[in-house]
């Protein structure tokens, strides 16, 4: 399969950054077609301009119908497989309808457990410390119309240690999302992951 991408991101696009850094040094290929954020100030779109990649940013304040702009980008720009790194927002249903089963998303825990409505950034890392869980991770998943419920294509998992904070753990599982990531999308194209299983 060839990987005409489309990154979706609110922030700083760290995982962007990674995804990108594999494609230039040859050990992904695929092309970085577009990177859409719903946050006019998120670092992802700096990214994206340094690397010579079209940006957008949507959203209801400068958008009508921000999913219906998006959509029509990511068409516009002929990309194949939808990437979710760090973005924000629930995908609409017209999005999702349009590329089944080619939406991504990583999770910074072992899903199913500490996923759905709420459960971004350190309020993950926070659940997973309140827990009894000896190990975290991170989770490549499908996206369907609900938080984190789509199937599970990979994942990574690392200790949790005693002495943890949400930050440190925070920051040892955005290591393995960095190399889960570009991983999945090799795995994919190679045929090891099915997308339409």
């Amino acid at each position: 399969m060839k990987l005409n991408l489309g990154f979706l991101a609110s922030h700083r696009g760290s995982n962007v950054e990674a995804i990108l850094d594999n494609i230039k040094l040859g050990t992904l290929d695929a092309i970085a077609k577009v990177i859409i954020s719903n946050n006019q100030h998120a670092s992802v779109l700096t990214l994206g301009k340094n690397r010579n990649i079209p940006v957008y940013c949507f959203n209801a304040t400068n958008t009508k119908c921000p999913d219906e702009k998006i959509l029509e980008t990511l068409t516009k720009h002929e990309v194949n497989l939808i990437i979710l790194a760090g973005y924000m927002k629930l995908l609409g249903c017209e999005i999702i309808n349009a590329y089944p089963n080619k939406i991504l998303n990583i999770h910074p825990s072992l899903l199913p457990k500490h996923g759905g409505k709420g459960m971004y950034g350190l309020q993950v890392h926070k659940a997973v410390i309140n827990s009894e869980d000896v190990e975290s991770g991170a989770t490549i998943h499908l996206v369907t119309e609900n938080y984190d419920r789509g199937r599970i294509l990979a994942q990574y998992k690392i200790p949790r240690y005693k002495t943890d904070t949400p930050e440190t753990l925070a920051g040892r599982v955005l290591k393995v999302e960095h190399i889960l990531y570009s991983q999945t999308l090799m795995d994919i194209q190679r045929g090891v992951i099915n997308l339409d299983l």
